[in-house]
This record gives structure tokens, sequence and C-alpha cells, in this order.
């Protein structure tokens, strides 16, 4: 109960994700993911990939595209992997726990370990020969040695030979646990890369005979490299490649320097002697003694731990580094082809069917075939899917152009592509033109109207002339952020070009009407806003009797006893109430004040207008919902009849 008086009158990089243990056989979506990486090697007989993680002591095999296959764990602290030549082996080098460890490639069940007598390593390793041959020891004090699998280990013969490097001619031989690479282009060819310090010597030994006996030697004096992190052995040439750039020439027992490739890190050879190369966050490939890039990948901001060719040369696996530490394999298609450079260029605008011209431009850094063709496509409104124009040739210069007449407007987009070929990728571009609609009418009744609350109006939208499309959309969004728009009806209109809706008018409401357009006539939409009164209603209590004063009815109260006015209103949050109180006097209604009353949540409110204390008093007092007032603007303006109250002795 409110209460007022008739004398005041109403006065708001590195984390712990590791390789997940899946049986063998069809490939999970799971892509291969490692925290330390050790160890990369494709298997072309098996079409696999496999990867060691030392930090895990996990070897996992993917499919070609990089998902999970299979992992077996417990292998110890991986630190290199190779692959025999028949694919059906895996070794890993495990130097915590100095073993070489032999695993099925298919079944990546254990089959043997063989124990290698040093406590630094073995830590590379390549298969050449029909052996394993490892590298192994420390700084100053480094060797090879080799596994023979032909060996049974549980015979009277080791299959393990230790300290294999050929000292006659080297000096003191490598120092430090060497880099090791094979190429089946060169069999029988070993690549020895001396690291842990900073000089560079290297070694090619051949390995054919099952010992090891020098090709060519460098004692490193910085005069080729400057200290060694990578090394390959150069298919179809008789070089070897340091740390991804540095080609090194080797014949009659030396290395002579033969050039380079631009700056890079580290790389792999493919089968036919073309290189991929890290360098910073990029893959580049490049043709044998070439200095321009075929083909260049963006592997992010996190670089590459290591990278290696598919033996059918089909693409490039890199073990890419990711955001909050570890690694994810990567496969990378295409290495060997290079990807033109397409262009279109299409008018801004243009005339519904009136011809028009698109020009382009194909290049590429490799020659490409001379009368090259492309295909076109149109994509339209009429054609939605695309619709094929005539392949148009490119000219010696690279150039090319084609003429079309559109014949729908809206958004029109021409598509040129080029199919590929042995030595490009398959490249597409396309360019967008504006082509121009007629305009029709479109209009909506009732704009500005007043209706009482709850009226249930009828709005109908008129469509003008167009081309196929007859289909209009009404939608009604009433006042306030409670209340989302909402789609009435949508229809085709009927022969007259209308469509009619009803809306239940409870609130001030946005009533609009869409056209979406077709070929031919643009789209429009117009907005029309309508308008609704809240539902009041009131009544006075504790009054003795009613009765006229003239001709207009009273409720009699005594002097000392306070009426009861009590409103309902349409509740809305936080919605108030104004109550109007006027005094007759001398023969006119004065305003007295008014005062506004939060409505409860049933949409009442009782006021205690006080009692007055003298006799002879006239007044009169009304409800009212005020927009923006009443604490919303939902609504429009309303207010009730006036009460008429009098006092008497």
């Amino acid at each position: 109960m409110r209460s007022i008086s008739t004398a005041t009158a109403l006065a708001v990089l590195l984390g712990s994700a590791a390789l997940s243990v899946v049986a063998a056989g069809t490939a999970s979506a799971a892509t291969a993911t490692v925290t330390s990486p050790d160890g990369l090697v494709a298997d072309g007989a098996l079409k696999r990939v496999f990867v060691g993680d030392s930090s895990t002591g996990r070897v996992t095999a993917t499919d070609y595209s990089g998902n999970v296959l299979a992992s077996v764990a417990g292998i110890g602290g991986v630190s290199d992997l190779a692959v025999s030549e028949d694919g059906a082996t895996v070794y890993a080098a495990v130097q915590n726990t100095h073993e070489i460890v032999a695993i099925d490639a298919a079944t990546l069940a254990v089959k043997t370990r063989y124990a290698i007598p040093t406590d630094t390593g073995p830590r590379h390793i390549a298969f050449a020969g029909g052996k394993v041959w490892f590298s192994y020891g420390d700084q100053w004090d480094g060797d090879i040695g080799s596994v023979d699998p032909a060996v049974d280990p549980a015979g009277t013969t080791d299959p393990v030979t230790m300290a294999q490097f050929p000292t006659e001619g080297t000096s003191i031989g490598i120092w430090g646990q060497a880099l090791l690479d094979t190429d089946p282009q060169r069999p029988g060819l070993l690549a020895i890369g001396e690291t842990g310090i900073s000089t560079d010597s290297m070694a090619v030994v051949d390995v054919s005979s099952g010992t090891p006996a020098l090709t060519a030697w460098y004692f490193g004096d910085y005069t080729l490299n400057n200290g060694i992190g990578d090394i390959d052995l150069v298919a179809g040439a008789d070089q070897v490649l340091v740390n991804g750039s540095v080609r090194d020439a080797y014949a009659d027992g030396k290395f002579t320097a033969a050039g380079s490739y631009p700056s890079g890190q580290q790389a792999d050879i493919a089968p036919d002697g073309t290189v991929a190369q890290v360098n910073g966050n990029t893959i580049a490939t490049y043709r044998p003694n070439a200095t321009k890039a075929i083909r260049t990948y963006d592997i992010g901001s996190y670089g590459a731990a290591d990278l290696t060719w598919a033996p059918d040369n089909s693409r490039i696996f890199v073990l890419a580094g990711k955001s909050g530490g570890g690694y994810t394999l990567k496969a990378l298609t295409d290495p060997e082809k290079n990807v033109p450079t397409l262009t279109v260029n299409a008018p801004g605008s243009a005339p519904r069917a009136k011809k028009l011209t698109v020009t382009g431009r194909l290049s590429a850094a490799v020659a490409l075939p001379a009368g090259v063709k492309l295909q076109v496509t149109r994509t339209d409104l009429e054609s939605p899917k695309g619709k094929a124009l005539p392949a148009v040739t490119v000219k010696a210069d690279g150039t090319y152009s084609f003429a079309d007449t559109p014949p729908a407007g809206g958004t029109v987009t021409y598509k040129v592509a080029y199919a590929g070929d042995p030595a490009h990728a398959a490249v597409s571009a396309s360019d967008k033109v504006s082509v121009s609609r007629a305009a029709t009418s479109l209009s909506l009744n009732n704009n500005g109207k007043l209706y009482a609350y709850g009226a249930d109006v009828k709005f109908t939208a008129h469509l003008g002339k167009t081309y196929k499309n007859r289909t209009v959309a009404i939608y009604a969004d009433p006042f306030g952020g409670d209340k989302p728009k909402k789609l009435v009806k949508t229809g085709k209109v009927n022969s007259s070009g209308n469509l009619t809706v009803t809306v239940d008018m409870t609130r001030d409401t946005a009533v609009s009407a869409v056209f979406a357009g077709d070929a031919r006539y643009a789209s429009k939409t117009v907005k029309v806003n309508a308008y609704a009164k809240v539902r009041i209603s009131t009544a006075i209590s504790k009054h003795y009797k009613t009765a006229k004063i003239g001709s207009t009815s009273y409720y009699w109260f005594h002097k000392n006893s306070a009426p009861i006015f009590t409103t309902t209103m349409t509740y809305y949050p936080n919605r108030q109430e104004r109550l109007d109180l006027q005094v007759y006097y001398d023969g006119r209604w004065y305003d007295s004040d008014s005062e506004y009353f939060g409505l409860g949540t049933n949409g009442k409110v009782a006021v205690n207008l006080g009692a007055p204390g003298q006799s002879g008093i006239k007044a009169r007092i009304r409800a009212a919902y005020i927009n923006g007032s009443s604490g919303d603007s939902v609504n429009s303006t309303t207010y009730s009849g006036w009460k008429y109250i009098y006092f008497s002795n």
C-alpha cells in the first residue's frame, strides 16, 4: 500500500602432449603430436611415417596424411630412427639405455634389442649396405659402429661391431657423435658429419662391402663450413649438402666448395635430387643446384624440428612447432610442383545484359607450357552452382581475356582455374562484379497508427513488378530488448501483389516487409512503426456511497476517511504508473500534482490518498502510463478515465 496526502496532492615450445596409443590399422582422426622429436623416417613399402619421441620413449606410426595409426611405448630415450631398405623394420637408436631396437614396421612389435657396448650412444643411425650404422662417442672421441641384422644375436657371433670409422688418411678421425645420412640413389655410401664442436670435419665412406672404406675426408678447418648441424648425401651427384644450403663436392678423396642454395638451416633430399630446405618458418623446394624455389610452404611461427621426403617424392613430412610447445606432423603435398600466380580482373560494376570484359594473367617461376587453357565459371543468381563458360587460352606473355554478357544482376563471380600439369600445381582465382538490377516497389500499411492493447491488426505488404521471385517475408519486432525480431509470415503475394499478416499489438512494434530480389530486380525492405497502448483499469474503495452531483457520478467519502485508489496495468519490469490528481475550485478543475508508483509483478498498485479532514472537497484522479517516464518505452502513452470523489461530513 502506497500513501499520499491530498494536502500535498501526490507530491546497470613446450607442452606435455604425447602421442596416443591406438591399434594398428585404419587411421584415426588424431594427428601425430610429439613433445621432444628425435627421429623421423618415411617407409615407402608400407606408406607410413615413423616419429620418435625421446621424452616419452615412444615410436608412432602415421599414414601419409599424418594421421596416427599405431604407437609403441617403452622404447627409451629415442635419439634417431632409420628404416631398412625393404621397409620391413624400423630401427631406433636409444642412447640412454645404449641400445638399438628393431621394430616391426607393420605391427610395431619389438623384434630385437641390440646392446651397444658404449656409455655415450648410440646417437644417430642410418641403414646402408644391409647394415644399421650408428654413431657414438662424445667431444674429442667419436666413432661409428654397425649392427648386422643377418646375424642372430643369440648365436656365437656378435652382430654389433664397434670402432669402424676408417682412420687411415683421416688424422684422428671424427670428434663427437656424428650425423649420418644415406641415399637410395647412392647405394652403399654413408655421409658422416661431425657434431658437438665448432669444427666441421666430414667424410663419405663406402660400406657396400660391410667394412667402411674412405671415399672422401675433410678435416674441418672452417674453409668449407662453420660447424655442421645437418648433412645430406646428394642423389645423382658426388656431393653432400651441409646445413641445408652449402654444397660440397667430393673427388679424389677430398671435398671442395660446389655452390649453395639460398640461406637455410637443414634439408632433406628426394631420390630425384630435389631439395627440401628449412629456412625459419618456411619450407622451400629446389631443383638440384637451382637458386629459385619451386615451391614455398609457410609452416607457422614456431619453425620445424625435422623433415623427410616420402620415397615416391609425393610429399614432405615436417615436424612443425605448435603454440604451447611440442610439434605436429604435417604432410606437404605436391612439393615438386610450382604454384603459378593467377589473377582475375573484372569490372567493379556493370549493367545487366550488357557485354563486359574480364582480363588476367597466369605466371610461374617454372616455365608454363605453351597454349595453356583456363576454365571459366560464372556464378550468379540464375546459376548459383556455377555455369561453365568457354575455356580461354593464355597468350605467350601470360595474359588472357574474355567477354561475357551477364544475364542476371546482383553479385556475379567469375572464377578462372588452371588444372595444373606435371610441373605445376592447380590454381584458381576469382573476381566479383556488381551487376545492376531494376528497382521494384514495396509498401506496407499502418505506419504511425495507434491501437488498443491486444488489438489484432492486419498488415498488408504490396509488391510491384518483379522477374521471377514473388515472395515477401514480413517480420514483427516488438519494442524492448527482451523480445527478438520474429518472422511472422513468408509467402508469395496474391494476384494483386499483396501479402497480409495479423499482428497481436501488445507493444509498440516495428513491422518490416522484405523482398529478397531476383535476377533482374534488386532486393528491397520497407518498415513501419505501429503503436499499442497498455491495458489499464482503476478502482476506488472505502467510500460509503456513490451518487451524482449534477450529471457526474461521484464516490462519496466522509471527511476523515482515506480513499484507496487501485490501478491494474499491463506489467513490464520496473514499470510505474503515474497518478494525476485534480481539485475542483471556483467552477474549474486545477492540477494538484502527479506522482509515480511502481507496479507489483501482478501489475497492480494500491495508493492511499489520505483523508482531508474537511468536507465539501471535490477531486478527481486517474492513472496513466507515460512512454519513457514510466520506466520503459515499449508501449504508447495511455490514460485511464477519471474517477470522481467527494468528501462530506
